[in-house]
């Protein structure tokens, strides 16, 4: 479905209807919208918005990419959710021509690509890799885009390394439904690439006395938003994202960032020249307090190999401590409504009795 400035189309199906239903509320000057948490970190909860909020996002992710009215844009985020729906706001106040597709592991799909000549998109992980998949058909459209976003869960090593392949400027984001989509941006291919995120401009950033990221800007009405990220603030304008306060495995006393595990096992799976999704949790019991498990999304399974090599290489790197005492194979993760891996539902389901 294509909505250009100054023309709705007339709805195909129930997710068209949705879209369009939000444009004319949009357009109509509805000043709150209600949108839901994703449900990554725990319960989805509703959350309103007011209309000028969500301007001050749309007009600042606007300067930051130049985007400019015409400019074709592809909305393939859920728009029950603030990436998704934030696309439509950008679309209606910065003049954009919009594509909107019904969320796909392949946001392509259904449509011709290479006709469009598209400026501007944002996708999660999964569809990135998706589309890296299908290099030939999607790379010609990729490498025309003025900045493509990726967002909804971490870059990893994987797609950081398989998206260097991509001419246009690519950028991993930071935000949250609280925030109005994202306030801090970091490119993760060319020369520029780096691990570092910048706030974008009016945007205030501090911590707490745990080292957890605070915001505040335009986009949150000029209230502090404080998170559970855990931070390395570099100075008023950047920072390192280092995981989560909530995710932090004690074992034995000894405290695991499950990312930094994460990151170290991306590292070993990197060097086999191996893309599959796994993830580190912490599940109770033992006379650790929480033991670190590793899950995997493979049907077959890791060999003994790979699993010893990944022992080995965390014990060398962080300590015995964050070596799991358990893999986990499981053919398909669950994920949340927006995409992300459910670890949470996942780790539930595994260990019913501890959870």
């Amino acid at each position: 479905m294509r909505i250009a400035p100054g023309y709705l189309p007339e709805p195909q199906t129930d997710y068209e209807a949705k879209a369009v239903h939000f444009c004319r509320a949009w357009l109509s000057g509805q000043s709150f919208f209600t949108l839901h948490t994703s449900g990554s970190t725990g319960a989805p909860k509703p959350i309103i918005l007011s209309r000028s909020q969500m301007r001050a996002s749309a007009h600042l992710t606007g300067q930051t990419f130049g985007l400019r009215a015409g400019d074709r844009a592809l909305a393939c985020l859920n728009i029950d959710y603030i990436a998704g729906v934030m696309m439509l706001v950008r679309g209606l106040e910065l003049g954009l021509d919009l594509t909107v597709v019904e969320p796909a592991s392949n946001p392509f799909q259904g449509f011709d690509a290479s006709l469009d000549a598209l400026d501007f998109a944002a996708f999660v992980p999964l569809q990135m890799h998706t589309l890296l998949d299908q290099a030939e058909r999607s790379l010609p459209v990729l490498n025309r885009m003025k900045a493509i976003l990726v967002g909804g869960a971490a870059v990893d090593q994987a797609l950081a390394s398989r998206v260097q392949a991509i001419e246009a400027p690519v950028f991993s984001t930071y935000g949250m439904t609280e925030t109005v989509s994202h306030i801090a941006v970091r490119r993760i291919n060319g020369p520029g690439q780096t691990d570092v995120f910048r706030a974008l401009n009016g945007v205030e950033i501090g911590v707490d006395n745990r080292g957890c990221l605070n915001i505040n800007a335009a986009a949150t009405d000029f209230q502090t938003v404080q998170t559970n990220d855990v931070v390395e603030l570099i100075d008023p304008r950047h920072f390192r994202l280092l995981g989560r306060a909530d995710s932090i495995i004690n074992s034995g006393g000894v405290k695991i960032q499950p990312e930094r595990v994460e990151e170290v096992i991306a590292g070993v799976l990197a060097r086999e020249h191996l893309q599959t999704r796994f993830f580190i949790y912490g599940v109770p019991g033992g006379r650790l307090g929480q033991q670190v498990v590793l899950f995997v999304e493979d049907e077959n399974g890791w060999p003994e190999s790979r699993i010893d090599a990944v022992k080995n290489t965390v014990r060398q790197k962080i300590g015995p401590y964050a070596v799991p005492r358990k893999v986990l194979a499981l053919p398909v993760f669950q994920e949340t409504p927006t995409g992300k891996i459910d670890k949470k539902r996942i780790a539930a389901t595994c260990f019913p009795e501890k959870m």
